[in-house]
């Protein structure tokens, strides 16, 4: 049976160069932390996080330049001033104040100077709550970054030993996080008094003994599964020390889990030096806190509601757009986390 020819000008000569240019990968090769930067910005409520949390960190730092008075002037005369908003005749921001059930201007009832006026009000000494606002939520931020910064100095480095030695070693030192752990805060707090003053010390000092030991945990739980891996495997057979094991190879794969658990230990900080100077044990007068601005609105709430109202959202600001951060930021880290 004879086999029919096809005829050459049936076949066409492929062009290579297109092939080439359509085996190219279309999207640039992104490295790992160009990746999560790509991951993090795409999640909308991450970044109106991250822009707020900026916004109020940015305000904090330079509020001997931001706020408009001293945080600490006082003035007896224009005590319990209502919020006043320049000339701008703004329900609630135009000084107008309830007394008798006639909405009066509590400006001139005073005879407050031609020209002055008090954003957020004034409070019971007549010290600005927009000034005492801003450097309340600055020592908030510190505190919290102080407390922040000694839990990873003690969490990281107990972590990493107690995942790397094992053993006795590891139940040793796991010991040691149950007892610590099983400390309440406040007990911790009142110790601190005792032996320290009322102040930033010894709250920064209470909320360190105990809030490092989740980032043990954490650093411990990682580094059980780092060690196992190839590439320290190596280290070690090259004969690398534990210790250059632990800064080149550990602590930067190490370094999602640190961020996102700094993310969640901020405003837990902020929080509970809130309650404490809420209830009178944290920061004393006459600095400024969240707290103790809490304090002193809830006492005449019921009349003047907005001395208590601002500190308020402020706190609540904080405290949920850094927990919504945190979220981004796992889901930026392990997106396999956020199936």
């Amino acid at each position: 049976m004879e086999i029919p020819q096809i005829p050459k000008d049936k076949f066409k000569l492929l062009n290579n160069k297109g092939n080439k240019e359509q085996e190219k990968i279309g999207t640039p090769a992104l490295t790992y932390m160009q990746d999560v930067r790509r991951r993090l910005f795409k999640n909308k409520v991450a970044v109106v996080c991250l822009t707020l949390l900026s916004i109020i960190v940015l305000i904090s730092v330079f509020a001997p330049v931001i706020a408009p008075y001293g945080p600490n002037v006082q003035h007896a005369t224009l005590s319990n001033l209502p919020p006043k908003l320049g000339n701008l005749n703004i329900p609630g921001f135009n000084g107008y104040q309830n007394m008798g059930g006639k909405m009066v201007d509590a400006y001139q009832q005073v005879h407050a100077p031609k020209g002055t006026y008090y954003i957020l009000g004034t409070d019971y000494l007549g010290r600005d709550l927009l000034s005492r606002i801003i450097y309340g939520t600055r020592l908030s931020l510190i505190v919290a970054v102080l407390a922040t910064l000694v839990d990873l100095l003690i969490g990281i480095p107990y972590g990493i030993v107690s995942g790397w030695k094992g053993g006795m070693t590891d139940n040793f030192m796991q010991r040691i996080v149950e007892i610590v752990s099983s400390v309440p805060n406040l007990i911790v707090v009142i110790l601190m008094m005792i032996i320290l003053k009322p102040g930033l010390i010894s709250i920064v000092l209470a909320i360190a003994i105990t809030d490092w030991v989740t980032m043990a945990r954490l650093i411990r739980a990682q580094t059980f599964q780092l060690k196992e891996q190839e590439y320290v495997l190596a280290a070690r057979t090259l004969g690398e020390s534990s210790t250059k094991i632990a800064t080149k190879h550990l602590i930067p794969n190490l370094s999602s889990t640190i961020i996102i658990q700094t993310m969640f230990t901020i405003p837990n900080a902020i929080f509970f030096e809130a309650f404490l100077s809420f209830i009178g044990i944290g920061i004393p007068a006459p600095n400024a806190s969240l707290g103790t601005l809490l304090s002193d609105g809830q006492k005449a709430f019921r009349f003047l509601p907005y001395q208590m109202w601002a500190p308020a959202i402020i706190l609540s600001i904080i405290m949920i757009a850094t927990n919504l951060l945190g979220d981004g930021l796992r889901d930026a880290f392990d997106p396999q986390s956020s199936d």
